[in-house]
């Protein structure tokens, strides 16, 4: 059974506190632990950023593309199902999306990045500042060309999300923030979690004296981040968007209950099933080595299980220097990190507002500090 050396765990808190404090990330929240046990969360900095107003407890963060993997494993509820197979062409679902040569595209392929789309559509920012829905992703996606034939490639993509959350609605006829909301937030009591903000989240009903809105700290914008006011991270419209690719909104406390039920290899805290062993087993393992005309680098070097992107040794970035082959998990462009090392039986959860790309500057340090205080 794992352990935490406590002072090792506080370097890492006392570095949190530090870059909050200095200002350099206005809000962060970290916790780590194993299937039984958490640590944290804890968190430092505030909510807004100008007028620094505070912090609340559990800060509902904006986490970016640690969406992929958890649409990802709702997705895969569908395979345990018998409702679709890995191998099914899009096409059997989306008929439009065969355009411009995609035919051959598989599932397997949207939730490996190797389909040959692009990470965003051309019109991604014009759409976004028009406050389009999800649809007129969509229809543009179905009309884009690939960057190479499915599976003879990697590239990530982040429109191949948006596909998969639309075979999921025309599979079971829920869209995707619901189905996820059924099946995976509330067996797991993850009640501060949502793919798009509902309305009640920003009521003004005097009976709610602090609405979840009010919980979400400022994400500190950069470049063209700064003159969409409309559609930024920060906008109500991006909030509410509910983006399969990056639009979860959760907490840290949100995130234990799901990190430690893949270590309990796909059961909660109370013993309810929510994933098959194989299931979690197939969707952490390095699913490119299958793929025969994937560049044998990429298969080796940046390996990719179903949504989750497992670690990349030698490549300190975000996930940082220590943690083990089998540690699987994703960032986020907002600042975030979760990782779940099966081997160890740890998972660590960061969550900041500070963009970090590509290093991970922040990200990266904290992450070697949590991994060090296990033993």
């Amino acid at each position: 059974m794992p352990s935490l050396n406590p002072a090792c765990w506080q370097l890492a808190v006392d570095l949190a506190r530090k870059w909050a404090d200095d200002g350099r990330v206005p809000a962060i929240t970290i916790a780590t632990g194993t299937k039984d046990r958490v640590h944290g969360p804890v968190s430092f900095g505030v909510r807004t950023i100008a007028d620094s107003k505070p912090l609340p407890e559990r800060p509902i963060y904006l986490i970016a593309s640690i969406t992929k993997p958890v649409v990802a494993m709702g997705f895969l509820k569908l395979v345990e199902r018998g409702l679709v197979t890995l191998g099914d062409r899009v096409t059997e679902y989306l008929p439009d999306f065969g355009k411009q040569g995609k035919y051959g595209v598989e599932i397997r392929h949207l939730l490996t990045h190797t389909s040959g789309l692009p990470d965003m559509t051309p019109s991604n920012v014009e759409l976004r500042k028009a406050n389009a829905p999800l649809s007129k992703f969509l229809e543009e996606i179905c009309t884009l060309p690939l960057a190479f034939p499915p599976g003879r490639g990697v590239q990530y993509q982040s429109t191949g999300f948006l596909v998969l959350s639309e075979i999921l609605h025309r599979v079971t006829g829920q869209l995707c923030p619901a189905f996820l909301r059924q099946e995976v937030f509330q067996p797991l009591g993850m009640c501060d979690t949502a793919l798009g903000a509902p309305d009640e989240w920003f009521s003004t009903n005097a009976e709610l004296q602090h609405p979840n809105a009010d919980r979400i700290p400022e994400v500190r914008l950069e470049t063209e981040q700064l003159l969409g006011k409309s559609w930024n991270w920060n906008s109500r419209f991006w909030r509410q968007l509910g983006a399969p690719w990056g639009g979860l909104l959760t907490t840290a406390e949100d995130l234990v209950q799901f990190a430690q039920c893949l270590l309990r290899n796909g059961r909660s805290a109370d013993d309810q099933v929510l994933w098959s062993p194989a299931t979690v087993s197939a969707a952490t393992t390095n699913q490119l080595v299958a793929m025969k005309e994937i560049p044998e680098d990429e298969r080796r070097c940046r390996p990719w299980g179903l949504g989750w992107r497992l670690n990349w040794l030698a490549h300190s970035a975000n996930f940082g220097d220590l943690l083990g082959p089998h540690t699987f998990g994703h960032w986020g462009a907002t600042g975030t990190l979760m990782w779940i090392d099966p081997e160890r039986g740890t998972f660590a959860i960061i969550l900041t507002t500070q963009p970090q790309e590509p290093t991970g500057f922040f990200l990266a340090r904290l992450s070697n500090a949590i991994a060090a205080a296990w033993s």
